[in-house]
């Protein structure tokens, strides 16, 4: 279940923009990005817009087939971006992407590249896509990155759900070797109320990829601040062990996991 509403989500979307346009101004964005190789800082905030804009055209027009992705992948035009240009056509791509999302609502039926056909999955896609990468881009230039709880807490939920997906088998094959007898990891975060249920056991145990909020013993344990362990799980965006984070038990089973489990 998602945690925010439609509405919510299509505000964040601007907000995330609007924060990493404000922490690029004077930057230099030729700064790599060690989070995406291969990418500068200016790249990084073209995929996005870029990427903003393809999800506004299939929501819009509701497209019942992928469209193409080209000009937010080839990213070889855009080595010397100036902050003054694409920070306000990154924050005009996120108005309008959540503009269309409001006008559809969550539930227009259209193409997914996950089972479930509506808006709603834009909505809470973006609202991760674009936090992620402002984090990417904050953490490259050298400063703090924070995020609300509340966004955070749906992050992480919703990236236990993408990356649980069985079609993950079909199309990764290679997903299918998580699976075993005793693998179970769990992740705590430490600076949110008890009420919260900060907490997810992500159980390899069975004939399908599988998670859930719950206080369990598991094989590997991960503590840490909730911002620090989503950056964690989405492709190691934090080293494991670093800082305020924790690991318990099978540290091997917890890179195994980080390795295999992808839906980017």
């Amino acid at each position: 279940m998602n945690l925010l509403s439609h509405e919510r989500y299509c505000s964040e979307i601007v907000a995330q923009a609007e924060l990493l346009r404000s922490s690029i101004e004077g930057a230099d964005l030729t700064v790599p990005v060690p989070s995406c190789p291969g990418w500068n800082a200016g790249q990084l905030l073209r995929h996005l817009g870029g990427a903003h804009r393809w999800a506004e055209a299939i929501v819009r027009t509701r497209a019942a087939e992928p469209l193409s992705g080209e000009r937010f992948r080839d990213l070889s035009a855009y080595t010397h971006e100036d902050p003054a240009v694409v920070g306000p056509w990154l924050t005009e791509g996120a108005a309008l992407l959540a503009d269309t999302l409001r006008a559809a609502g969550p539930d227009a039926r259209l193409w997914t590249p996950v089972p479930g056909g509506t808006s709603a999955f834009y909505a809470r896609r973006f609202t991760h896509e674009t936090a992620i990468h402002r984090a990417d881009a904050t953490l490259a230039l050298g400063a703090e990155f924070t995020l609300d709880e509340e966004v955070a807490l749906d992050a992480v939920d919703e990236w236990m759900e993408l990356g649980s997906l069985p079609m993950h088998f079909d199309v990764h094959p290679w997903t299918r070797e998580l699976l075993g007898p005793g693998r179970t990891l769990h992740f705590h975060a430490t600076d949110t109320a008890p009420g919260t249920a900060a907490e997810w056991l992500v159980d390899l145990t069975g004939d399908t990829l599988a998670w859930r909020r719950a206080h369990e013993k598991a094989a590997v344990a991960v503590r840490g601040p909730l911002t620090e362990l989503l950056l964690i799980i989405y492709k190691r965006r934090r080293p494991v062990g670093g800082g305020d984070i924790e690991v318990l038990g099978d540290a091997k089973l917890l890179d195994f996991w980080l390795e295999r489990v992808s839906f980017g």
